[in-house]
């Protein structure tokens, strides 16, 4: 392929800009929306439809989205995907201000954004390898930047919603979201340009539907041949499941019922993203020196459980703001180890294509929870559902201490042989 490159770091602090301004506007969205449902519908069960449409296209895009990532170009996908997802957020509040925002409608849009977010975020999330090469540094260092600045952004992005949603309504904060896509589009458009790893694979087989089912079929059969990243992405999937209805509906319930409103989500969940970008850095400054399952495993178990129980036992703010920031500081330890694991133990030309098996095995739940914690709520009242949730995440966090096929995450990735890596591509993964 005869595409100039650059040298440099303009490509990845291109991608980390613009990853960290799509962030902070997803913050917004997430925020906004079920906060905008309760405000226009007043029903916990609607916020979890919403939710559902939301993310169910996010697990069809990526189970079929990886061979098209690699067809179309990183770069190209990025971008339309920022473009698309920025005019379908910035329609709900307009057409809710023209009086002709059906409740379909609102679904439909949500579908939409959902649909094409996935293919974006995994472009620019599967480009990590390459930028971290082009910019001479290590992989384990670009990936704990990309995970740090992701997890800043959410926390900028959590408190002004919570201010702006206060201060000037939900709507108005949806239309700033959709204006973070558009400078996330510009961003990326610019500073990967003459970036090979970006541009399409033109060497791949003629498209066909053929040629497309055999390159995916190859993401799923190669997950399924990888015992550790399968325990990974079920126990992933009951965590994302139970968050989806943590931060689609439980949380926003019971901010309205005894919290005080849309200020104490932007707060909490502020402190949250503050803790896990705390816990982001100081694993890569001294979490890499100790064993990567026992980290991953103490910390998923402080992540995610006491936040539902604290949450449903007491009626305040402080309790539950100090519980979010010290598990957002174990939280943050996670990713990092994961994103390590998983670049190491899959080879490049399969990147694409099963970082969107991946994806979608982990998001395949998420419909479910924030469907299920809307139903919850209606029967069985907010602390009941705040508990069952959390007793499912609990749950999920006991894979690691019960199952063999974590031990591999102690080596080298585990990966396996038929898929060897090629010299060329463990270098870039050092």
């Amino acid at each position: 392929m005869n595409v100039p490159v650059r040298r440099g770091r303009v490509p990845l602090v291109a991608v980390l800009t613009a990853n960290s301004i799509s962030t902070a506007g997803t913050s917004l969205t997430a925020i906004g929306v079920p906060w905008f449902v309760l405000e226009t519908t007043g029903s916990a069960a609607r916020a979890g439809v919403v939710a559902f449409c939301a993310t169910l296209p996010i697990v069809v895009a990526a189970l079929i989205g990886g061979p098209v990532i690699d067809r179309i170009g990183r770069r190209r996908v990025s971008v339309g995907s920022d473009l698309v997802c920025g005019l379908a957020v910035a329609a709900v509040p307009l057409l809710h201000r023209a009086d002709a925002l059906a409740f379909w409608a609102l679904c439909a849009l949500m579908a939409v954004g959902g649909l094409l977010h996935t293919p974006g975020s995994t472009a620019r999330y599967v480009l990590v390898p390459d930028l971290a090469a082009h910019a001479g540094i290590t992989l384990a260092r670009a990936a704990s930047l990309f995970d740090a600045v992701s997890r800043g952004a959410r926390m900028v992005g959590a408190a002004l919603a919570g201010v702006l949603i206060a201060v000037v309504g939900a709507e108005s904060v949806l239309l700033l979201d959709a204006a973070t896509f558009l400078a996330s589009a510009l961003l990326v458009a610019a500073g990967l340009r003459g970036l090979a790893a970006a541009e399409p694979r033109r060497a791949a087989a003629p498209v066909s539907l053929r040629a497309y089912r055999t390159e995916l079929r190859e993401g799923f059969a190669y997950l399924a041949g990888h015992r550790l990243l399968l325990a990974v992405v079920v126990t992933v999937l009951f965590i994302n499941g139970t968050d989806q209805g943590w931060n689609a509906v439980l949380l926003p319930v019971h901010a309205s019922a005894e919290l005080g409103g849309p200020t104490a989500i932007g707060l909490l969940a502020a402190l949250f993203g503050a803790g896990g970008l705390t816990g982001a850095l100081l694993y890569g400054a001294v979490g890499h020196r100790f064993s990567r399952r026992a980290v991953f495993t103490v910390c998923l178990l402080l992540c995610g459980p006491p936040r539902y129980v604290v949450a449903a036992l007491t009626g305040t703010t402080l309790p539950l703001a100090v519980t979010m920031a010290l598990s957002g500081i174990a939280g943050g330890m996670l990713n990092p180890i994961l994103t390590t694991v998983i670049y190491t133990a899959v080879p490049d030309e399969l990147r694409s294509r099963v970082s969107g098996v991946l994806t979608a095995g982990g998001e395949l739940a998420m419909p479910v929870g924030g469907l299920a914690a809307g139903l919850l709520v209606g029967s069985a009242g907010a602390d009941g559902a705040l508990l069952a949730m959390g007793g499912v995440y609990l749950l999920a966090t006991l894979g690691p201490l019960v199952f063999p096929a974590w031990r591999a995450m102690d080596g080298a990735g585990g990966v396996p042989a038929s898929r060897k890596v090629s010299s060329s591509e463990a270098s870039r993964s050092g």
